[in-house]
């Protein structure tokens, strides 16, 4: 079983998430990303936010939220993704990068246009009441 170790930010605002649409896909996912090389849980998620949303994660403000895991969206049966998620501020504005084609804020209602982790991640925040 091959599983893709995914970094993401869960960043609300107003019962709603903060989600990104990669050039040429057709499904949302949370902020975030893969690891490089040896990077720790912390590095990946500031990298990748600054790649994706040219935002500076505050370091001392991330906060594990928790780990989820489900069948990779797009990929082979039997590959899953671990998505291990924080919550943090940040500086600087929100703008999409040349990776990505669209920022955007989802709340519960829009189960049908996000990726089968993201599924779950959003169930989690329904129930607990953060996600609207």
């Amino acid at each position: 079983m091959k599983i893709i170790d995914k970094i993401a930010l869960i960043y609300i605002k107003d019962g709603k998430i903060l989600s990104t649409l990669s050039k040429g896909k057709d499904t949302y996912y949370l902020p975030g990303g893969k690891r490089e090389n040896n990077e720790t849980d912390e590095e990946t998620l500031i990298r990748e936010c600054k790649e994706e949303l040219t935002i500076d994660i505050n370091k001392d403000t991330i906060k594990y939220y928790g780990t989820f895991e489900a069948q990779a969206h797009g990929k082979s049966e039997g590959i899953l993704v671990k998505m291990t998620c924080y919550t943090a501020e940040f500086n600087g504005e929100i703008k999409s990068s040349s990776e990505i084609q669209e920022v955007t804020w989802l709340n519960y209602c829009d189960m049908d246009k996000i990726s089968p982790v993201d599924k779950i991640i959003f169930e989690d925040l329904h129930k607990k009441g953060l996600l609207s």
